[in-house]
């Protein structure tokens, strides 16, 4: 555990220079918004350990699995988001020698994440022979412009020199994680434009599996602050420059603005996309750096006044659940279906893929309550889109229907571990599951009869084919699969895994029957098949200690030697930084929410008195070391009375990152789990509940806090709940009247 940033409500304040964890602050000071991001790297020199990476959305190339031993159903490509060219390269020369913060003597430093605007700005002294230099640095990528890219940058010495500024843009770049070390992009061309932009062309190699190719234009348009001696460019294969120099008198601030436009071929028809954008930087150097702030300003207001949630009396926690929701907000808000939120979003390549089942268990109820109906339904649209790559899937394995993937950017697998791309088929049960709570807590059923009946039904089909009947206990049952708690891999009739398949078999099957009419004449389905469909249902095997009272994780879990993980030595964690991967599998800690991932989504079915025995069962043994457990926890903690409990794993799960918990964020941002900060809050401390078509809540205020609050979108409505130790207050901001449960008594909102 390691925090090198201040405490604040709205921002991230790194006030030293952490050469030795370099890496990690540029985790914590990613930006995004939606289109692209990059990690906090420098824009000057920096010769030290730093991991440099710019990402857009959707762009991805297909790197050949590289596996020991060949499978058949392998997937034949790992897709990974590949590091786009470097648009925030800006050297800073005195006296012709670069600035670089891993050698110069540094005076003093700063950086600061400011949240409530999404702008990263830097200042810092350096000491050379002569005397001493302030630079400062300072940028965002719109969210108003999606396409832009804007960074100020302003130099001020104490002694008379020559300095020079050097904007580029340079598409040389290569991913760290690429499986034989090869590059991505080729170049396509660079120019000079009349109208003073440079552009530089790349696209993505060729490959061998069939899937698309990339096409990227950056485009650079440079305003000089002050006045400059010499202004030249430099144009080189996959390179352009800008170089401003300026004669300086002690005491003199010069500097630039720099713009850049990033078209892809996702969004422009490829003849177009230099003059998109050239067209795109040059409209925004005549907007000017301070008019497109104010945009960015404005921009984010707007998201903040539907999505904060304060705390009063915990600036950790407050900081916490704010830079989740940034982040969150800054890799994805809903604009474009064919999307989705990466596990690592704009801030790493680990886990490569575009998405995974964390966005329908964890993300997809935030973004329903604080971004709108639109936004959840851009979410499940993604995988309809992909329902032929999740048939595919199934084909692959010889079995029937729809096999949603672990790792996809088109539908099709493509993560390379067989304990996840032939086991790790519970993710099928998160998707449907998502469909049901959409539903739900819209009351609409427009998604569920157009589009996602389509991907039930192909996820029932699914659980029909790979399920098999046990003549001696007269059971179906599900074999050779790994639940959702990774630490174990190939085990028989893991709980969760059939408990969810029962579940969306019976659903899908209830909805088969009352979908219109004309929809369900072309899905054909017969009554046979709804007839297996509610018999397996029926029939599942659900392992269960009656002795215990709780419901067993799969078939030899307590066969294993049981003990709490707090009998584990401190030098022993985390686990998997640790332990051989052998040791691991065969142990009885629990990597994250397995069986009580189930009880979280089916909680309306089960008393509380169940879901206790069973957390007082699995959570000992819990090792937290998923992003994604301590949430799940933190809820299930406060919704059985231990509130303590459920308040340490809140800050867990708040700041996984801001404290580097699970010493991993170096590599990137847990972005999917940080919805599970949110969820801790709302369906936590708030007990939120819509899962069954009715709103209520029953809320409790953690020790130490003074109060929270936060707002809901809810069937057309904008509801805000405040709790503090004298009170709770609900608010109809906008809609219409509504009834809703408060601490189990009916209140109507007007």
């Amino acid at each position: 555990m390691k925090t090198i940033f201040a405490y604040d409500p709205w921002r991230l304040i790194e006030s030293e220079l952490h050469r030795e964890d370099m890496r990690l602050s540029e985790s914590m000071t990613s930006i995004g918004n939606g289109h692209m991001g990059m990690r906090g790297n420098f824009e000057e020199r920096y010769s030290g350990d730093s991991h440099r990476g710019t990402y857009l959305a959707g762009v991805w190339f297909p790197d050949k699995t590289r596996v020991g031993w060949w499978k058949n159903g392998y997937p034949l490509y790992f897709g990974k988001v590949i590091n786009a060219m470097n648009i925030l390269s800006l050297r800073v020369r005195i006296d012709r020698e670069d600035i670089d913060l891993a050698e110069d003597t540094v005076e003093s430093f700063s950086r600061v994440l400011d949240m409530r605007a999404g702008v990263l700005s830097r200042e810092f002294v350096i000491r050379r022979e002569d005397g001493a230099v302030r630079v400062s640095f300072e940028r965002f990528v719109s969210i108003a412009r999606p396409e832009i890219l804007a960074i100020r940058c302003r130099v001020t010495a104490d002694y008379d020199c020559k300095v020079a500024l050097l904007p580029a843009i340079d598409a040389d770049v290569r991913n760290e994680d690429a499986n034989y070390d090869e590059t991505f992009w080729l170049f396509e061309g660079e120019e000079e434009h009349d109208n003073g932009a440079l552009s530089v062309s790349a696209r993505t190699k060729e490959n061998p599996f069939g899937t698309p190719r990339f096409a990227v234009v950056g485009a650079m348009a440079v305003t000089p602050e002050g006045e400059t001696k010499k202004n030249r460019t430099s144009v080189e294969e996959g390179y352009v420059c800008r170089k401003l120099v300026f004669d300086c008198e002690a005491g003199q601030t010069v500097g630039c603005d720099k713009f850049v436009c990033v078209a892809t071929s996702r969004d422009h028809r490829e003849e177009a996309l230099e003059l998109s954008a050239v067209s795109g930087v040059i409209s925004a150097q005549e907007a000017g750096y301070d008019a497109l702030r104010r945009e960015q300003e404005r921009a984010w207001a707007r998201r903040w006044e539907k999505a904060d949630v304060t705390i009063e009396g915990d600036v950790a926690a407050q900081q916490g659940i704010r830079f989740n929701i940034f982040q969150l907000f800054s890799t994805y808000y809903g604009e474009d279906a064919r999307l989705n939120i990466g596990p690592k979003g704009f801030t790493g390549e680990k886990y490569g893929g575009a998405t995974y089942w964390d966005t329908e268990a964890y993300c997809l109820p935030m973004y329903t309550a604080i971004a709108g109906e639109e936004v959840a339904q851009n979410l499940l649209k993604y995988r309809w889109l992909q329902l032929d790559g999740a048939y595919h899937n199934a084909r692959e394995q010889g079995l029937p229907g729809a096999l949603f993937p672990m790792v996809t950017f088109t539908g099709v697998e493509c993560h390379n571990e067989w304990e996840i791309t032939f086991e790790e088929i519970h993710r099928n049960n998160a998707i449907a599951y998502a469909i049901y709570a959409y539903t739900q807590y819209t009351g609409d059923r427009s998604y569920l009869d157009e589009y996602g009946i389509d991907v039930l039904l192909g996820i029932a089909r699914f659980w029909a084919g790979r399920v098999h009947y046990s003549a001696r206990k007269d059971r179906y049952m599900i074999h050779g699969v790994t639940g959702p708690n990774e630490y174990e891999n190939n085990v028989n009739n893991n709980w969760y895994t059939n408990r969810m398949a029962a579940w969306m078999l019976a659903y899908t099957a209830e909805q088969l029957m009352i979908v219109p009419r004309e929809k369900a004449q072309t899905l054909g389905v017969s009554a046979e098949e709804l007839r297996r469909f509610r018999e397996i249902s029926e029939k599942m095997y659900l392992p269960e200690d009656e002795e215990l009272g709780i419901f067993v994780q799969h078939d030899t879990f307590l066969d294993k030697e049981l003990m709490p993980a707090a009998a584990l030595p401190e030098y022993d964690r985390p686990l998997c930084q640790k332990w051989s991967w052998d040791r691991i599998l065969r142990s009885c800690f629990i990597k994250q929410a397995d069986t009580l991932q189930g009880l979280y989504f089916l909680e309306h079915l089960y008393d509380k008195e169940t879901i206790r025995r069973n957390f007082n069962f699995y959570e000992p043994m819990t090792v937290h070391e998923s992003s994604l457990s301590p949430c799940v926890h933190s809820i299930l903690a406060a919704s059985v009375g231990y509130l303590d409990k459920a308040q340490e794993l809140y800050e867990r799960t708040a700041r996984l990152d801001l404290d580097n918990i699970n010493n991993d964020t170096a590599d990137g941002l847990h972005i999917t789990s940080m919805a599970g900060s949110w969820l801790s809050i709302v369906q936590g401390f708030a007990g939120m509940r819509t899962i069954t078509g009715e709103l209520s809540f029953d809320p409790q205020l953690p020790q130490g806090w003074d109060g929270y609050g936060f707002k809901i979108v809810y069937r057309g409505r904008l509801i805000e709940l405040r709790v503090t130790r004298e009170s709770t207050g609900l608010r109809l901001l906008s809609g219409e009247p509504l009834s809703v449960r408060l601490k189990g008594q009916k209140v109507e909102l007007s």
